[in-house]
């Protein structure tokens, strides 16, 4: 789990995380590792403190016959800026390990996210096991950006094989990633979209990665996101980042250029498309055509804009 000055957030999911680990132990020995991106080191007294009292728990339950035996806390702090260094730091302290999964520090693992999400790896040989994330909001949102689904994300039968995902919910097979080499690309630790070209590399290096519907965890949306310019500028990024890892993985500039056009076409179809659906929402004073409308056309601006070099920095730090 990485976090960066989350300090609410760690009391919280480090003890479900631990639960997490305890029931798999019959399946596989399993540790806890918070990786700090705070080069203040502010979770390392929480996760001490935390990872004492989950000590003194395991102890006594192992002590009564009830235990499922030792689960470590561990914790890391990764001073590099930027969350590609951070999943890189992740990466390397799990030399020893056969698999590592990653969730983020805002979400919560429903009961047996990481039993399936292991059984899931296991049935089906795959490189990577990935789940779905649904939204949990600290307000209601304002019903434009309900109405826009902003906060709606894929939901697949399990078994499906897709070509990308994101790292708040993967289960990634360590041999395969050691096999080849991989690693978050750390030039985009600011812009985002280091978790879109890392897995995106495992299709493309020959490995698959499969969904597991049963292995929810839920993302607690703070206020701040829940505005229209937040919403907005996450569609941007989402276009701006598929844009920029398409062309890193085209390696050759004749091909780069001929996808550089596709891009830009294909933002500029959305763009258009989005345009249409904003300006009939604005006739008909339909709230859910004009927000997807002005979320199609963020998409296809980042797209056109990633096609061009532009990147976006989404984490960037003031």
């Amino acid at each position: 789990m990485l976090t960066f000055r989350r300090p609410d957030d760690l009391p919280v999911v480090l003890p479900a995380l631990v639960d997490q680990a305890r029931s798999v132990a019959g399946t596989a020995r399993a540790r806890v590792l918070v990786v700090d991106n705070d080069p203040a080191r502010s979770a390392e007294a929480t996760v001490a403190g935390i990872a004492a009292d989950i000590a003194a728990g395991i102890a006594a339950d192992t002590a009564a016959g009830t235990g499922y035996g030792d689960i470590e806390v561990a914790y890391a702090c990764e001073r590099a800026p930027g969350i590609a260094a951070a999943r890189n730091r992740a990466l390397r302290e799990s030399e020893d390990s056969d698999l590592l999964v990653f969730i983020d520090d805002d979400e919560r693992p429903s009961a047996h996210w990481l039993r399936e999400l292991l059984r899931t790896l296991l049935d089906t040989g795959a490189s990577a096991a990935v789940g779905p994330v649904v939204s949990e909001f600290a307000v209601e949102p304002d019903p434009w950006i309900a109405a826009g689904e902003f906060f709606v994300r894929r939901r697949l039968p399990t078994g499906t094989t897709v070509d990308v995902a994101a790292t708040n919910n993967l289960l990634l097979d360590l041999a395969f990633v050691r096999r080849h080499g991989l690693a978050f690309d750390t030039g985009l630790g600011a812009f985002g979209g280091e978790d879109t070209l890392f897995t995106r590399q495992i299709v493309a290096l020959g490995g698959s990665i499969v969904w597991c519907a049963e292995a929810v965890v839920t993302d607690v949306v703070p206020v701040k996101r829940l505005t229209r310019r937040w919403v907005v500028q996450r569609a941007f990024s989402s276009g701006n980042g598929w844009s920029m890892t398409s062309l890193i993985l085209t390696r050759s500039p004749l091909r780069r250029g001929r996808l550089r056009a596709r891009l830009t076409a294909s933002g500029l179809v959305r763009i258009a498309g989005g345009a249409v659906r904003l300006s009939r929402g604005t006739v008909l004073r339909s709230t859910r055509d004009r927000a997807k409308g002005v979320r199609t056309i963020a998409r296809g601006a980042g797209m056109v804009s990633g096609a061009f070099g532009y990147a976006y920095q989404e984490y960037r730090r003031d």
